[in-house]
């Protein structure tokens, strides 16, 4: 693998205590942000100290670790501060698919942070970058939208093949298969099925115009406000409000939070416990969300002297979605950094499938498009291995005048494709609002 670095040979960094700066989206002085913030907490950065460009390949999150551990190592580092996200810190965003180029780390040559009643300030470099707004934030204009890769029908189509390929290779030898949703007629058996595909992840894109350039700093603010229980983001172009977190680590303990099962909020209260109570029982929930956290747990328990798993998930309730979830905690056998154990994790089931690797395929297959770096890993690590990555979810890619949205829904064999596609309508929802506000 050839990384693209760019770098000085030495950084040199002070971290500083500092007053409470208030909010810290708000400090952003110009649209290039990086920002990983959760209930008004968290770290912003901007300018760019390094920046790492990696290919694609399964063993560019080691590639990343490696670098990063050269380069701050190799760091003069003044950091009084001390804590998680203090000193040099690299914000991150993954390509889903080992084979997609689109992989960026960026160490900004400055980095707010608060947490836990603390507040500091990263300085990496001269002190020429501003801390005031150089240009005020100005909300996206004459948006006008388009269908992405594959328009509605197309993929319900898609959804429909992968429903049929997941009970054909539930099938005991000699059976026919059950038509799939919509449809009344038993389609033939091929003489070598797709095997054991439990569960595939099927996703969508949209494209939206403005008129001028849109600012990062607009859909933070408002995704932030909107969804403070969620972890907004942005880096390299990708902006977004997403509720899983992939990984933390706070010296040698972890914690993840696994989502896979979801339905729309309801329009009163007592439809929205309706709603709850379904999707807790739903057996093609459970099911999906069983998959996931199975995963978890296995990619997990070698790395850890200990881990907590929750016998069955809880419910957690989003503004627009209603989610089934299950945290798990555990404890590092050994010094690992956090980019080593997303390694371990990416991709899970709740935005791949099962078996990854077939699921990897019909994804490839099905979807007539390049995911990019949504549902890769996105957050952030600094100098000591400790940092925050979730999985880019309810998320666009920003290119100029031009996002790109996404939205996925985990395929079963129970899934019906009318269903799943009012879930995409319902998951794009967040960044339709945070471009439209």
């Amino acid at each position: 693998m050839k990384l693209a670095v760019t770098a000085p040979d030495r950084l040199t960094v002070r971290t500083a205590p500092i007053p409470d700066p208030g909010d810290l989206i708000a400090r952003l002085p110009h649209p290039s942000a990086l920002a990983w913030i959760r209930h008004g907490e968290g770290i912003v950065g901007w300018g760019e100290a390094a920046r790492l460009t990696l290919p694609g390949g399964h063993d560019r999150f080691d590639a990343a670790a490696r670098m990063l551990h050269d380069l701050f190592g190799a760091a003069a580092v003044d950091d009084t501060v001390n804590v998680p996200g203090s000193g040099p810190v690299a914000f991150g965003t993954f390509g889903f698919d080992p084979k997609s180029p689109d992989s960026t780390l960026i160490v900004p040559r400055r980095i707010l942070g608060r947490r836990d009643g603390r507040a500091w300030l990263t300085t990496i470099g001269d002190d020429t970058d501003p801390l005031t707004l150089a240009n005020p934030p100005q909300p996206p204009t004459g948006l006008r939208w388009s269908d992405g890769a594959l328009p509605e029908h197309a993929w319900k189509h898609a959804v429909a093949t992968a429903v049929d390929r997941i009970r054909r290779g539930h099938l005991a030898p000699g059976t026919d298969p059950a038509p799939p949703p919509g449809t009344t007629t038993p389609p033939p058996r091929p003489a070598d099925t797709t095997g054991h595909l439990g569960k595939v992840v099927l996703a969508r894109d949209l494209t939206v115009r403005a008129d001028t350039p849109i600012d990062a700093r607009v859909l933070l603010q408002r995704l932030a406000t909107r969804y403070p229980g969620c972890y907004t983001f942005s880096c390299a172009g990708m902006v977004g409000a997403t509720p899983e977190l992939l990984i933390r680590r706070t010296g040698g303990d972890i914690e993840s939070l696994v989502l896979a099962g979801t339905t729309a909020r309801g329009d009163t209260p007592a439809d929205d416990q309706a709603r709850a109570a379904r999707l807790f029982t739903s057996a093609k929930d459970r099911e999906e969300h069983r998959y996931a956290a199975e995963m978890v747990r296995d990619a997990l328990t070698p790395l850890c002297a200990h881990l907590t798993v929750p016998d069955e998930p809880e419910l957690l309730t989003l503004p627009n979605v209603l989610h089934l979830a299950s945290p798990l905690r555990g404890r590092l056998a050994a010094d690992r950094s956090v980019l080593d154990v997303v390694a371990a994790l990416h991709p899970t089931p709740a935005v791949c499938g099962t078996p990854t690797d077939t699921a990897m395929d019909l994804i490839r297959e099905l979807e007539g498009m390049d995911r990019g770096r949504y549902a890769g890993p996105v957050g952030w690590v600094d100098a000591r291995g400790d940092g925050e990555w979730g999985i880019a979810l309810r998320c666009a890619e920003i290119d100029g005048t031009r996002a790109r949205l996404f939205a996925g829904c985990g395929i079963v064999a129970d899934s019906d494709p009318d269903a799943e596609l009012a879930e995409a309508r319902t998951k794009f929802r967040p960044m339709q609002y945070a471009l439209h506000g």
